[in-house]
């Protein structure tokens, strides 16, 4: 018996719920990397870095392929970077909506009274 939809969506999601995953995954939208080139622009360790790009192999997400002694790591669809830039697009939207609300607080809020 095959998962519901939603249920795969929510694994999905999942899978995108680490800082380290979500910036591997904006690196290769640019190119194709090795985890050498990775790991300084990402910021965490090689062994984690493996462990993170483990996590995205397994979910389909990247595709490796050995170049000399090097692997190197891209994305599996253009979907992937598509993805992205429509979080980011919901995230500019919703933080402006908070600034607004942040803004509309404070010409509304009465002055604090000082004391002392």
């Amino acid at each position: 018996m095959s998962k519901p939809l939603y249920q795969l969506k929510a694994e999905f999601f999942k899978t995108l719920g680490h800082p380290a995953r979500i910036r591997v995954l904006e690196l290769l939208s640019l190119c194709e990397h090795a985890v050498a080139e990775l790991v300084p622009q990402v910021g965490v360790e090689p062994a984690n870095l493996s462990q993170q790009l483990a996590v995205l192999r397994r979910a389909g997400l990247v595709a490796t392929r050995k170049e000399g002694g090097a692997v190197r790591y891209s994305l599996t669809s253009p979907h992937v970077a598509e993805l992205l830039v429509s979080a980011r697009r919901i995230l500019s939207g919703v933080l402006s909506g908070q600034v607004e609300l942040l803004e509309d607080l404070r010409a509304t809020s009465p002055p604090v009274p000082r004391t002392g």
